[in-house]
């Protein structure tokens, strides 16, 4: 096993009129990874070549598109918590709803909201929705990649109890005994693993897409996307510790549909349909003739 490294999720702390105020790394993941996202999509805007000779958009309005995602990110993300994961606490606690400094928030929320607000910034601006999701899509992985290492540095969302070498004894409640081990309890650094898919993996197939021509057949990058994430969360959920609400002693994996062996768990019953869904769009952008000459 290895021990789980001294880092702390604060990078710095400042007190100012005696209030505390802390950047963490969670929040700097979320920073870094929508400017990245903004300068891909400006980036690609740059080039109509890669879109069949013109763009979407001009390279400029990335910057107010990256206001609305900013937006659709937070209000969705913490929406999709509240409804998805702990619906009955918040019914009873509604002010709680916006202290997004407690609880969490959800990526399939999140991905809603995003698609929501963008929608909306093409309705207003005139642009071609299925283009820009196809932007948005090759833009997404590396703030995804960078969230879940910023889990990671929490000891958040940490995985499933193991015997294999490179188990991690987290701090907390993740370092409590497991059931037929001795000693502590070293656990799947499932984070790192959704890093290495949604993140590295997901990005480096988008960009091959965008080199071989695929953002000329509207709809493609982004079914890829839709599908990858969903498979790749999918796949990760046999490693990852299910949320506790839906752990209970005759049901340990926290599935939600299925027997205590055999089943799935939220986070598998809610990419399904992102991975249907995401093949469908891929079926139909490559129905489609290319655009451009």
């Amino acid at each position: 096993m290895i021990p789980f490294p001294e880092i702390s999720p604060e990078i710095f702390t400042i007190h100012i009129f005696g209030t505390a105020l802390s950047l963490r790394w969670y929040a700097l993941a979320y920073l870094v990874g929508l400017l990245v996202g903004w300068w891909i999509i400006a980036a690609l805007m740059r080039r109509p070549h890669l879109w069949g000779g013109t763009a979407p958009m001009a390279p400029g309005k990335a910057e107010e598109l990256l206001t609305w995602v900013i937006g659709g990110v937070i209000v969705g993300g913490r929406l999709g918590f509240v409804l998805f994961y702990e619906p009955a606490t918040y019914l009873a606690n509604p002010g709680q709803i916006i202290r997004i400094d407690q609880g969490g928030m959800s990526f399939h929320g999140g991905f809603l909201g995003v698609v929501i607000a963008s929608w909306i910034f093409c309705r207003r601006n005139g642009i071609a929705t299925l283009r820009l999701a196809d932007a948005l899509a090759v833009a997404t992985p590396v703030g995804l990649g960078l969230g879940r290492v910023a889990n990671f540095i929490n000891a958040e969302l940490w995985g499933r109890p193991t015997d294999l070498p490179w188990g991690v004894v987290f701090p907390g409640q993740a370092a409590q005994f497991c059931p037929g081990v001795t000693g502590l309890c070293a656990r799947h650094p499932s984070q790192l693993y959704e890093a290495a898919l949604e993140g590295v993996l997901l990005l480096l197939v988008l960009l091959a897409i965008v080199r071989a021509g695929g953002l000329r057949r509207p709809g493609l990058a982004l079914g890829v996307f839709v599908a990858g994430y969903g498979l790749s969360r999918f796949v990760v959920e046999f490693f990852r510790q299910a949320d506790a609400r839906f752990i209970t002693a005759d049901n340990p994996l926290g599935h939600v549909i299925g027997g205590p062996v055999w089943g799935v768990t939220m986070g598998q019953l809610l990419s399904l349909p992102m991975v249907l869904v995401g093949l469908a769009f891929v079926a139909l952008a490559l129905r489609r003739p290319a655009v451009g000459p």
